[in-house]
């Protein structure tokens, strides 16, 4: 899709791609491994369009969700308060608490804008804190 949506958002003068990746491409659970290669993907996919296409002034980003509380994952999370409290426990969320899709939305906006101008090839975790760091 990407291959076919360049040449038009180059001939505007350029623009944003957007990707949506998953914080398992970082730390994929057991039982989830094909999901996990995949999003892993995603990542170094993000990385070389954006080094290829940046030439065209389109910058080409990504987001790699936590469990965001969607009916995808609600297998993981629908047994309740005590289970959606045992799964923020295990996964080590800082926040201690599930991602609602509204915690990406800004996220990907701030990334399709103008605001990020200046930001290419990134892929930035939304995932509550589980993996802080440096």
């Amino acid at each position: 899709m990407t291959k076919l949506v360049a040449p038009h958002i180059a001939k505007e003068g350029g623009g944003a791609i957007v990707f949506n990746s998953s914080y398992s491409a970082y730390k994929s659970p057991p039982g989830i491994a094909a999901y996990g290669i995949t999003k892993t993907a995603l990542v170094g996919l993000t990385r070389a369009l954006a080094m290829g296409l940046a030439k065209d002034n389109i910058r080409v980003n990504g987001i790699a969700p936590g469990v965001i509380k969607t009916k995808m994952s609600e297998v993981l999370w629908n047994g309740g308060e005590e289970s959606e409290k045992d799964l923020t426990d295990a996964q080590e969320i800082a926040l201690g608490r599930l991602g609602v899709p509204e915690d990406c939305a800004g996220t990907v906006a701030y990334l399709a804008s103008e605001d990020s101008s200046y930001i290419t090839g990134e892929m930035i975790i939304i995932a509550g804190g589980v993996q802080a760091r440096l």
